[in-house]
């Protein structure tokens, strides 16, 4: 057993875990966040994803340990305060939540991607998502939600100016 301290949505985690075990197996099984799925268990599906440092990680393939001192954002977490972010609004209004197995990966790679680029092309949107699969075919959905939150994320900004 090996002491796993990091910071999970916010929250200091220390947590002794077994060091063979996957990111996606604490997230689920010991920290309760079961919003991270666990399709394929290859890090082919994208079900998995969360940001580790801001970077999305299919988090079965990645040993829990290689989150010692990282801040780790999953689905839970992107809501504050009780207001959903706005990717989170997004996927709603453009209905790019079907049957949501797929979703919480999909809107934290997305949610990476707008805080890397304001206004991301088509182009950029499909390289970002290519690692997940939507069994639902939700795939033109999911670029509208991304424009959908790119301008919420603009008007917010401007309001605050």
């Amino acid at each position: 057993m090996q002491e796993l301290k990091c910071v999970v949505n916010g929250k200091n985690v220390a947590i002794m875990i077994d060091p063979s075990r996957s990111l996606a197996d604490v997230i689920r099984y010991d920290l309760g966040l079961t919003g991270t799925k666990k399709g394929c268990e290859e890090g082919e599906c994208g079900a998995c994803t969360v940001l580790v440092d801001g970077l999305p990680v299919d988090s079965c393939i990645v040993p829990a340990m290689k989150a010692y001192g990282k801040s780790i954002i999953t689905i839970e977490g992107l809501a504050q305060n009780g207001e959903l972010d706005p990717i989170q609004e997004a996927f709603m209004e453009a209905g790019a939540i079907q049957c949501g197995f797929c979703t919480p990966g999909v809107v934290l790679s997305a949610k990476a991607l707008l805080m890397r680029e304001e206004n991301p092309t088509k182009e950029e949107v499909r390289d970002e998502l290519s690692g997940h699969f939507c069994r639902c075919t939700g795939y033109l959905q999911f670029y509208d939600a991304v424009r959908i939150a790119s301008e919420k994320i603009k008007n917010r900004k401007n309001k605050k100016q």
